[in-house]
C-alpha cells in the first residue's frame, strides 16, 4: 500500500531531479505556488492531505517524467537510485567525433563520468559550464545534465549544437519550423536567432549540480 509519505517524498524528489524546489514544481505545473508546501500536507484537524490524481498528471507533464519514472521514485527507500553519466567540459562539447549526429555522446576518449542520481534516460550526460557564459544562472565548474531526447519548449534552458560545431547554452524564448529564438543567460552575452537546419542538435537542461 502507497504512504502519505511516498507519494510527497516522490514528488519533492521529482522537484530535486528537475532542479526545482517544491513550489518551484508547482508553480510550473501551473499550480498555485503554496500546493506542495509541507504545512499543506497535514490539514488544520491533523488529517492528512494527498495530492490529488490531476497535480500529478501536471507535475509529470511539467517535467516530462514519465509514471514509470514517478513511481520509481515512490519505491525509492533510501534516496533515488543513482548511475553513472558521460561527462565533458562545455568548451569541448564543439567536437564532432564526440557526439553522434543524434547528440548522443560517443563515450570515447575525452569522456569522463559522474554519479549521478537516475534521471530515468539512459541518453542524457554532462557538461561542466567554463566561463562566465551562463552565470549568474550557472558558475564556472558547474555540472548541467542535458537530455538529447526530452521535448523542449519555451522557457526551457536548453544547449544547441550546432552544425558548424559552436555550442550554445542560452534559454529557448521561441520555436517556429524555420528558427529558434535563443535569450543569453548572461545580458552581458547576446541573444540568438538560429536556422532550424544549421542546428546539429538541441537538449534540454534537466538539473544543474553546483
Amino acid at each position: 500500500m502507497l504512504s502519505h509519505e511516498q507519494i510527497w517524498t516522490a514528488i519533492d524528489r521529482l522537484a530535486e531531479r528537475h532542479g526545482f524546489s517544491a513550489s518551484g514544481l508547482a508553480r510550473r505545473a501551473g499550480l498555485d505556488a503554496t500546493s506542495f508546501n509541507r504545512s499543506k500536507r497535514i490539514g488544520p484537524d491533523g488529517r492528512k492531505r494527498w495530492p490529488s490524481t490531476e497535480s500529478v498528471s501536471k507535475v509529470l507533464a511539467a517535467t516530462g517524467a514519465s509514471l514509470d519514472e514517478f513511481l520509481r521514485l515512490i519505491e525509492a527507500r533510501d534516496g533515488p537510485p543513482r548511475t553513472m553519466i558521460p561527462l565533458i567540459g562545455m568548451t569541448q562539447a564543439g567536437a564532432g567525433r564526440l557526439f553522434t549526429d543524434e547528440g548522443m555522446p560517443t563515450g570515447g576518449p575525452g569522456w569522463e563520468e559522474i554519479e549521478f542520481p537516475d534521471l530515468a534516460d539512459d541518453r542524457a550526460f554532462a557538461l561542466e559550464v567554463q566561463g562566465d557564459s551562463m552565470a549568474p544562472l550557472y558558475r564556472d565548474g558547474d555540472v548541467v545534465i542535458v537530455s538529447p531526447t526530452a521535448g523542449v519548449r519555451k522557457g526551457d534552458r536548453v544547449v544547441v549544437r550546432l552544425a558548424a560545431g559552436e555550442v550554445l547554452a542560452k534559454e529557448l524564448k521561441r520555436k517556429t519550423a524555420r528558427t529558434i529564438e535563443l535569450a543569453s543567460l548572461n545580458p552581458d552575452h547576446e541573444d540568438r536567432v538560429v536556422n532550424v537546419s544549421d542546428i546539429a542538435w538541441i537538449g534540454r537542461v534537466m538539473w544543474v549540480r553546483q
